[in-house]
């Protein structure tokens, strides 16, 4: 009966909607990284052609292998101290050897690949129509020959669905391909990694066929292992079905999961598919009378849906969409958070995206006594210092040993708890996560810190990422303007939190931590990456620009010496140019130029990101793709910040109330005459819509979640309106009114 009944529903197309930020094409793409991205942030799917066939390249975020890091886990001597005694001794080679080889040079642990579906369409003819519908993260395929395909990833369930219609030939079916463990394989001009799949030491795994189910076993390190799913049924000229992948680190079983979904239907699973997305698109929009912003900024924000939810992992450097070209992934497809991770959520804020912010927030929170060990353990302290560079599980893999290993990552990560407490106005995610995590970040900063020569706190050691890579002048032996930004904004924070909460012992302590440390470094008014090493030379992490942002300890509302500081800092960035960006650059720079008013600099810097640094389908892809002399990386491995950065540097441009008054349109360009968004978040849990027609500010809305006084500047106005607001409040005004 339920047979009967999905096959009468789904004799028509799937209900979508278009919008002019859909990506849309006339051919399939060629390659995984320029293919229709889907995603529930569980699983991943990569819609291309390969040869003859089309190809769906899966993808799960829990498909890792999790070794001990050779030379790191099991190392005793290895620590903080010690690093400091080989940089004394100039011996570079030794700690490189130590930290940085076992991750360069050793497969695993690492993100692994998945599997692909291919179908065979070479008597389909040419694809003439390809087009994501963003709205309701469906893609649909047309060929020449009239066959059509429907394919999205369940928002809300861990399967993947594939509708053909008008197939004639009764053998049509998937076949499944499966990553080469045993055999060494060529990675082919388009790789972005240099490790085989072969050194993994996998056995390869059991591919097996019963009927209209294809069902494939791999065995992977230790007891961990994974199963891909595929299952299908045909109904006159359509062919359906229903993929899924399921881990030995998670409950469900992917075959279970496929004969539910077939159950359902795919109507039934496309009813709740879309709900969960009507409600995301429903959070916040802007609309901005660029059309590449516009949309770039769409997209990025659809991909924020598709890579993260409340219990989801983590954003990684590639989230759901792990290269399929035979190798590796690119950095093995880890979490960065010496950039990448903390970039990845920054527009999840002034976005109403909380709900998706939480992924982080709730791993970071869950893996502390990971952290707790690790900063026990290497730098011999209390509290929390978050591995620059972590498996699944939190622990530390290696890599560039003065970012990988930095003191200072947990101090960036609390931030976001910081900003969470900010913008929701949560009193008790403040008492129960925001500052116990922070406090742990202070803690560890506070013991590891000494006192020098003029009486300041400093590190032993420092470093400012990614300043000259991985050589022995990487090594500070004076704080850097990045350690000490992150170290003042964790002391500072921890003070307010305490304060916030009642504990004023406590804020008084971490106050007068604060007071400890000493000013930031400058040379003619602009920050250095350290004292006597002036920014003067292109460098793509603008670590020296901390203070600006994302910390906000330097800020334009601050006054005449502040907003010296800043544009003399940014006009060290232009001078210095682009030769050594990455895309990711660019959208920083976005952000930095948002927040000193600078509409027409943030508006071209985010365009130059869009149109220079983005593959077809908006996957940043860190080199400049058009060789254009925007950057002399011209590579292309894919990466997630800097797409999540651009997002954020819109939002930037559009509102602003990080200082406890909202701004509307502080910072766009002067030809933007047509400018509206709808609900972005701002600090104090309002949300503000707001519409500029032909020039002029219509209106300015804003809804009091939480209730509490609101400072609101309107455009042309010199002094903030103030309001005492109730929960459920909303604040209107409109012009001439």
């Amino acid at each position: 009966m339920t047979l009967v009944i999905f096959c009468v529903s789904c004799s028509g197309r799937l209900e979508v909607k278009e919008t002019a930020s859909d990506l849309q094409y006339d051919s399939l793409a060629t390659c995984w990284d320029e293919a229709v991205p889907l995603g529930n942030a569980v699983l991943g799917e990569l819609v291309w052609q390969r040869g003859d066939s089309l190809r769906f390249s899966l993808d799960h975020t829990d498909l890792w292998d999790l070794r001990p890091t050779e030379g790191m886990d099991d190392c005793k001597e290895l620590n903080f101290k010690w690093i400091q005694e080989r940089v004394a001794e100039g011996d570079v080679a030794s700690i490189q050897e130590k930290i940085d080889m076992p991750y360069g040079k050793k497969a695993a642990p690492s993100k692994i690949p998945c599997a692909a579906l291919e179908f065979p369409t070479e008597s389909f003819g040419n694809a003439t129509s390809v087009r994501l519908f963003l709205r309701n993260a469906l893609c649909r395929v047309e060929w020449e020959n009239g066959i059509s395909l429907e394919t999205f990833v369940n928002a809300s369930k861990p399967v993947g669905w594939f509708v053909f219609r008008g197939i004639k030939d009764k053998d049509f079916c998937p076949t499944l391909k499966t990553p080469n463990y045993f055999n060494p394989t060529n990675p082919g001009e388009g790789a972005h990694s240099d490790i085989d799949l072969m050194k993994l030491g996998y056995p390869q795994g059991e591919v097996i066929r019963e009927g209209d189910k294809i069902v494939y076993h791999q065995q992977g390190y230790g007891d961990f292992s994974y199963d891909v799913v595929v299952e299908w049924k045909r109904s006159g000229n359509t062919l359906y079905g229903v993929w899924s992948v399921n881990t030995s680190l998670n409950e469900e079983s992917a075959e279970e999961e496929a004969s539910l979904a077939l159950q359902r239907g795919v109507q039934a699973d496309y009813k709740t598919h879309i709900g969960y997305w009507n409600g995301f698109w429903q959070a916040s929009s802007v609309s901005v009378p660029d059309s590449v912003l516009q949309r770039q900024y769409d997209n990025e924000m659809y991909k924020l849906g598709s890579a993260s939810r409340e219990n989801s992992r983590p954003i990684s450097l590639q989230a759901v969409w792990t290269a399929d070209d035979g190798m590796l992934p690119p950095w093995k497809g880890d979490f960065h958070n010496d950039l990448n991770t903390q970039l990845s959520y920054w527009p999840v804020y002034i976005g109403n995206h909380l709900s998706e912010g939480m992924a982080y927030l709730n791993t970071m929170w869950d893996q502390q006594e990971a952290f707790k060990e690790y900063t026990r353990r290497f730098f011999g302290t209390d509290g929390i210092i978050v591995p620059g560079v972590t498996t699944l599980d939190g622990r530390a893999m290696g890599g560039w040993a003065q970012y990988s290993m930095s003191p200072t990552v947990g101090a960036w990560i609390s931030q976001h708890f910081y900003l969470h407490w900010k913008y929701s106005a949560d009193d008790e995610f403040l008492s129960d996560r925001a500052y116990p995590f922070m406090e742990q970040a202070a803690i560890a900063l506070e013991q590891l810190t000494v006192m020098d020569e003029t009486g300041h706190r400093t590190l032993p050691l420092s470093t400012s990422p990614e300043i000259y890579n991985n050589s022995l002048e990487a090594w500070f032996r004076t704080i850097t303007n990045y350690d000490l930004a992150l170290i003042r904004f964790t002391f500072g924070s921890a003070s307010e939190m305490a304060t916030a909460l009642g504990k004023e012992e406590e804020a008084a302590h971490w106050t007068k931590c604060l007071s400890e440390m000493p000013e930031f470094d400058l040379e003619n008014d602009a920050l250095t990456f350290a004292k006597g090493f002036p920014y003067n030379e292109s460098h793509r992490h603008f670590s020296n620009a901390m203070a600006l942002f994302p910390l906000g300890l330097i800020d334009w509302c601050d006054g005449e010496e502040a907003q010296k500081i800043i544009r003399a800092t940014i006009k060290c960035l232009d001078d210095m140019g682009p030769a050594w960006w990455c895309g990711y650059s660019y959208s920083w720079l976005g952000n930095l130029k948002a927040r000193a008013m600078d509409g027409e600099g943030a508006a071209e810097a985010l365009r130059i990101f869009a149109e220079c640094f983005c593959l077809p389908n908006t996957f940043h892809a860190n080199g400049d793709q058009t060789r254009s002399g925007k950057s002399e990386f011209t590579y292309r491995p894919f990466t997630l910040e800097g797409n999540f950065a651009f997002a954020s540097g819109i939002q930037q441009m559009l509102m602003q109330g990080h200082t406890g008054t909202i701004r509307v349109f502080p910072a766009i360009p002067t030809s933007w005459q047509d400018v509206s968004f709808e609900q972005l978040r701002a600090r104090g849990a309002f949300l503000v819509s707001a519409k500029m027609s032909k020039g002029q500010v219509e209106y300015i809305r804003v809804y009091s979640e939480k209730g509490g006084k609101l400072s609101l500047l309107i455009p042309g106005e010199d002094t903030p309106r103030e309001y005492d607001t109730q929960a459920g409040e909303t604040v209107y005004w409109k012009a001439g009114e």
